[in-house]
C-alpha cells in the first residue's frame, strides 16, 4: 500500500490514486490499469489507443471504472505472479485474506484474439471475506451513452460504436448504466468476473471457474515461455525482467508496433499544461526498444518492429519533413491529430486532456539515427537485412545527408521556435556511420565517398559549434551555452570516447547543474523556454543514460549507486512513469517504454563493467 499521504501531497483527500499506484495487465493489443484498491481505472478496447472505457485515472466521475474491493477496512499489496504479466492484488482484513487475479488471455484462436478479455477471478484465501463489485463504463473517453440489458449469467453494456459483455458467476443489480453486487467468500471460495468485447446480438459467453482456472493457467505458461527466451543473467534480473514484460505488453501484436506509454495526459507537472497522448509508436523510443530486446535476446520483437517498418513511409515525399515522420498510429496510418476532451476535468484536475498528438508534424532529426541504429543491431545481432531493406536505409541516408543542418524540433518536442540541435546532428551522425557500418560488413553498395564526407562534415560540426568554451561542456544547440541531458548519448553512441577531456568536462557540468541525488534533468526549461507553462521532474530515461555513461567513463562505484538510488523509485511492481517528482512521485504517462529499455541498457551494461 501506499505511505500515509504528507500535508503537502496532492493526492491527501483525493479522489485519485496516485500515478504509481497501479499495476499493468494486457494481450498485447492493449492494456489496462489496476490499482492497488482493486479498480481498474484505464481501459481501451479494443486497442491501445481506441477510445477509453474505463478513464477515471482522467476524470474520477465520468470516466468509468471497474471497482473490486473488500467490503469492510483492509490493507492491500499488489505484486505480479512471478515472471508473469498476471496482476495479484490481496486484501488484508481482520476476518481473512482475500486476492484478486487480473489477467488478459493471449493468443489463441482469431474468435477468442478478438473478444479482448479481461478475467477477474477473486479467492478467499484465509478465513472469509466480503466483497463488493462495481462494473461502470464509460464508453468513447465518457462522452457516449450506453444502455444495460440483463442476462441470466451477466450484462451487455451497449454503446451506439462498441459493446461489452460482463459475465459473472455472482448475481448482478442494475440500473439504467451500470452494474453492481455484494457478495461473501469463505476459504477456497472463489468468484470470476469476465469482461468480453462483443456483439449486440451475440450471446454472452460465460467464464465459469474451471475455464478461469484453464485461462489462468495459460496465460501464467505463455509470459514464463516467453520470458525464458531471455539471456540476461546479471545481478539485477528482477528489475530487468520486469522491464522487459512491460515493454512486451506495450507491443502491438498485429503490426509489431511498440507504443511509448500506455496512457494518455498523465501529467508532467500535478495541475500543469504537459499532458500528452503517448499511445502512438514513436520511431525513436520503439528503436530503443529493439536494442533493448536485442540486448537479452528477444529476436522475435524486433524481427516484428522490422515489419511495422515497412508500412511507415509517407505517401507524398516531403523534402521538407522528411521520408518518416516521427511516430506512427499503431497500424501504421499517419493522421494523429490533436483533440482536447474538455469533458474530462485530467487527473488531479490537470487538464487539458489530449488524445492525438501534434508532435507527429514535427521535423526531429534524430529518429534516423535511432532507426539506422536499431537496423545496424538488428542485422548484426539477429539476422541479415534483405536487398530491399537495404536500398530502404540508402534512401534514409540520402535524405540525411541532405537535409543533416535543417533546426528542428528536436528529441523533447519542443512547442517553442526551432533549433539547430546537438542531439539532432549527434543521431544524424549515427545515421550515417552505423550505415557505413552495415554496408563494410556486408559489402552491401553504398556511395562511400558521400556518406563519409557528410559524416565527417557532421562531426566537426559538432566539435565546433557544439561546444561551449564558456561553459567547458556540449551544449543543447547551436549559439547557446544551456545544458541538456540529451549529450549524454554523445558516448553511449560511440561519437566520443567516454574518457575524452571534453567529454569528462561535460559529464562534470550536466552532474553539477542537471544532477539531483542521482536524478537528472533533461534541461532547464527557464534558460531554455520549450512553449511550455510550468516546470517538470527529472527525466527517468536521463538517469539511465547518465548511470551508463559513469560506467563507460570507468566511474563504475558512482555508477553503480546511481543505478541501486534509480531501482528506490521505481513503483511496488517495478514500473516506471516517464518522469520523477520532487518528493519521488511518478509523473507523466505510465508506464513508459523509454523508462524501462534503459533500465535493461544501463544494467547491461554496469553489469558487463562489474564482471557479470
Amino acid at each position: 500500500m501506499a505511505e500515509a499521504a504528507s500535508s503537502r501531497d496532492p493526492y491527501a483527500g483525493a479522489r485519485y490514486l496516485p500515478i504509481a499506484d497501479h499495476g499493468l495487465i494486457g494481450d498485447l493489443h492493449t492494456v489496462a490499469l489496476v490499482g492497488t484498491n482493486g479498480t481498474i481505472d484505464w481501459y481501451c478496447c479494443p486497442s491501445f489507443d481506441a477510445p477509453s472505457v474505463f478513464a477515471a485515472l482522467l476524470d474520477a466521475d465520468r470516466g468509468g471504472s471497474f471497482a473490486l474491493s473488500a467490503t469492510v477496512p483492509a490493507r492491500t499489496k499488489q505484486f505480479y505472479f512471478p515472471d508473469t504479466n498476471v496482476l495479484i492484488t490481496r486484501f488484508y482484513a481482520e476476518d481473512g485474506v482475500g486476492e484478486v487475479q487480473d489477467f488478459m488471455p493471449v493468443g489463441g484462436t482469431a474468435e477468442e484474439t478478438a473478444r479482448h478479455r479481461l478475467i477477474r477471478r477473486v479467492l478467499c484465501a484465509r478465513g472469509t471475506m466480503a466483497f463488493r463489485v462495481r462494473v461502470a463504463p464509460r464508453f468513447e473517453y465518457g462522452a457516449a451513452s450506453h444502455r444495460v440489458r440483463m442476462f441470466p449469467n451477466g450484462a451487455l453494456f451497449e454503446s451506439a460504436d462498441r459493446s461489452l459483455a460482463l459475465h459473472s458467476t455472482v448475481g448482478l443489480e442494475h440500473d439504467d448504466a451500470d452494474v453492481w453486487a455484494e457478495f461473501k467468500l469463505s476459504e477456497g471460495e472463489s468468484a470470476v468476473f469476465a469482461l468480453d468485447q462483443s456483439a449486440s446480438e451475440a450471446p454472452i459467453r460465460g467464464c465459469a471457474h474451471a475455464e478461469a482456472e484453464a485461462e489462468f493457467a495459460a496465460t501464467v505458461a505463455y509470459w514464463r515461455g516467453w520470458l525464458r527466451q531471455s539471456r540476461y543473467r546479471g545481478r539485477w534480473r528482477e528489475m530487468v525482467h520486469r522491464s522487459a514484460l512491460t515493454l512486451k505488453l506495450l507491443t502491438y501484436a498485429p503490426t509489431g508496433a511498440i507504443v511509448a506509454a500506455a496512457t494518455t495526459s498523465l501529467p508532467e507537472q500535478i495541475g500543469g499544461e504537459r499532458n500528452w497522448d503517448y499511445r502512438y509508436v514513436w520511431m525513436r523510443d520503439a528503436a530503443f526498444c529493439v536494442y533493448a530486446m536485442l540486448k537479452l535476446g528477444f529476436n522475435t520483437e524486433a524481427e516484428a518492429f522490422m515489419g511495422f517498418l515497412n508500412t511507415c513511409s509517407r505517401p507524398n515525399d516531403s523534402r521538407t519533413l522528411g521520408p518518416l515522420q516521427n511516430m506512427y498510429g499503431i497500424d501504421g496510418r499517419t493522421e494523429l491529430t490533436e483533440t482536447v476532451l474538455p469533458h474530462l476535468e485530467g487527473h488531479l484536475g490537470s487538464a487539458p486532456v489530449r488524445i492525438g498528438n501534434a508532435a507527429v508534424d514535427q521535423l526531429q532529426l534524430d529518429i534516423y539515427g535511432a532507426l539506422i541504429d536499431s537496423i545496424y543491431l538488428y542485422d548484426k545481432w539477429a539476422q541479415p537485412i534483405s536487398s530491399d531493406q537495404w536500398d530502404d536505409v540508402c534512401t534514409l541516408v540520402e535524405w540525411v545527408c541532405d537535409n543533416w543542418d535543417q533546426p528542428d524540433e528536436g528529441i523533447w518536442e519542443t512547442r517553442g521556435s526551432q533549433q539547430k540541435f546537438l542531439y539532432s546532428r549527434l543521431m544524424c551522425w549515427v545515421a550515417i556511420e552505423r550505415a557505413m557500418r552495415l554496408a563494410n560488413h556486408r559489402g552491401l553498395p553504398a556511395d562511400y565517398v558521400k556518406w563519409s564526407g557528410c559524416r565527417d562534415t557532421i562531426y566537426r560540426r559538432i566539435m565546433n559549434h557544439g561546444w561551449s568554451e564558456q561553459r567547458q561542456a556540449f551544449v543543447q544547440h547551436e549559439g547557446s551555452d544551456v545544458l541538456d541531458a540529451s549529450v549524454l548519448m554523445m558516448p553511449l553512441s560511440k561519437f566520443i570516447a567516454p574518457t575524452d577531456p571534453k567529454w569528462l568536462s561535460t559529464l562534470g557540468a550536466l552532474t553539477e547543474d542537471l544532477v539531483s541525488d542521482s536524478l537528472v534533468y533533461r534541461y532547464d526549461p527557464k534558460s531554455s523556454p520549450d512553449g511550455l507553462r510550468g516546470s517538470e521532474g527529472t527525466f527517468s530515461i536521463c538517469s539511465f543514460w547518465y548511470v551508463e555513461a559513469l560506467t563507460r567513463a570507468g566511474r563504475i562505484d558512482e555508477a553503480q549507486l546511481a543505478f541501486e538510488k534509480m531501482l528506490t523509485y521505481a513503483n511496488h511492481l517495478g514500473l516506471y512513469a516517464e518522469e520523477i517528482g520532487q518528493t519521488g512521485e511518478q509523473q507523466g504517462n505510465f508506464p513508459q517504454a523509454f523508462t524501462h529499455l534503459s533500465l535493461i541498457s544501463a544494467a547491461v551494461n554496469l553489469d558487463q563493467a562489474l564482471g557479470y
